[in-house]
């Protein structure tokens, strides 16, 4: 079958393998991608969906032919939708519109192609066609609003005065930068560069903005649901006072200050683009995120309830216990909840250094005199204080196991 897409290399299955990969145009408009190259660059994550006890089978046998002295490949293959559909529409002749979509690989010969000056545009035409010729201002404006109708999330790119009105009505409108003003004052975003890449550029950026956000949100909002959570039952419990106002301010200021601002420097995961787009309807809580945010909090607010009734009824500082826990518990999650990695892709050591800073300014809540007197804490043992770090590790633990 002939590849889809000219620049295959640019394609996320290559570029997550840098081995051979082909995608084809399957009948349906979606497309196949098969993969081939080494096991070990093959059988990972970011390339196979399958679960690990599933890979770790495939890699053992590939490693029990190899063994056998026989030449392994592994081959991979999905069907998968475009996900981000481009179309061409122009006023000039169809054949130049037939030329240049042929140039970006959005269509070839017997493919169909609308023209504008053959009558009414037909719905049906406009949910299918890729390249759109002698097209009017007013029939631009016809085919985003027949797009956006059949619930797709419509980007008009355009230079000209007779862009305008479709640069308007579409829901992001990206106007050129050596374009017209009018479509520059109509558009919502202007590209300096002139290149249409960067719009691809653009919504990679956007969605690792968009994954950043849904992922303070679960940290932030689950932390502070763990400390209500801690508050409400803890005198049904025996804990009279779990934390005192200053204690609850101070874990705030270390867990929602530099590790809450380094969670919003997370790079964007592997296989962003492989995505789906997502609802304009869905809530930023929808998609499983409140769940997991009652989730997290749930798991923070137990173990932090465990430790102190523990503690409380083993004669120890429950209070500081309870403050030391709630803080480091959190932390963790904080580490927990960051993006995905595969071998090569760069991290974000800002978090890893917010955390380290936070969990020891925590500490030094119980150990330092001053600090003690100001949040009104009792000094901890060793043991104790190696005891709270164990525990505090349970609820991160736990998540990165049910990511997996």
């Amino acid at each position: 079958m002939r590849s889809a897409w000219p620049r295959l290399a640019e394609h996320p299955f290559a570029q997550a393998t840098r081995r051979m990969t082909t995608v084809h145009r399957a009948g349906d408009g979606r497309c196949l991608v098969i993969c081939k190259g080494a096991p070990e660059n093959v059988l990972v994550g970011p390339v196979v969906a399958a679960g690990g006890a599933d890979l770790a089978a495939a890699r053992a046998a590939a490693h029990d032919l190899a063994g056998q002295g026989r030449r392994v490949l592994a081959v991979a293959a999905a069907v998968v939708d475009a996900g981000i559909r481009l179309v061409l529409i122009t006023g000039d002749h169809p054949a130049t519109a037939a030329a240049i979509g042929g140039q970006l690989g959005i269509w070839r010969a017997g493919d169909g192609l609308v023209r504008g000056d053959a009558g009414a545009l037909d719905a049906r035409d406009v949910r299918s066609a890729r390249v759109f010729a002698r097209t009017q201002p007013d029939q631009k404006l016809d085919i985003v609003a027949a797009l956006q109708a059949s619930g797709d999330v419509v980007a008009m790119t355009g230079d000209g005065v007779n862009d305008a009105p479709a640069l308007r009505r579409a829901d992001i409108g990206v106007a050129m930068g050596g374009g017209t003003e009018v479509a520059r004052q109509a558009a919502d975003l202007v590209l300096v560069d002139d290149n249409l890449g960067t719009v691809a550029t653009a919504v990679r950026e956007g969605r690792r903005i968009y994954d950043n956000i849904r992922r303070f949100l679960r940290y932030g909002l689950s932390g502070g649901l763990a400390e209500i959570a801690v508050m409400l039952p803890g005198p049904a419990l025996g804990l009279a006072v779990p934390l005192l106002p200053a204690q609850i301010l101070w874990v705030n200021l270390l867990t929602h200050g530099g590790p809450g601002v380094a969670l919003g420097a997370e790079p964007a995961e592997p296989g962003v683009m492989r995505r789906p787009p997502r609802s304009p309807q869905e809530s930023v809580l929808g998609g499983g995120l409140l769940r997991s945010i009652l989730l997290t909090g749930g798991l923070i607010a137990a173990v932090v309830l465990g430790a102190g009734v523990t503690a409380y009824h083993a004669g120890r500082p429950w209070q500081s216990i309870v403050f030391v826990v709630l803080g480091l518990a959190q932390l963790g999650v904080a580490l927990a909840v960051r993006a995905r990695r595969t071998r090569g892709t760069r991290g974000n050591p800002a978090l890893l250094v917010a955390v380290a800073l936070s969990a020891l300014l925590q500490i030094a809540g119980v150990l330092l005199p001053p600090l003690r007197v100001l949040l009104g804490t009792d000094p901890l043992t060793g043991l104790d204080l190696l005891a709270c770090a164990a525990v505090a590790t349970l609820p991160g633990i736990a998540l990165r196991l049910l990511r997996r």
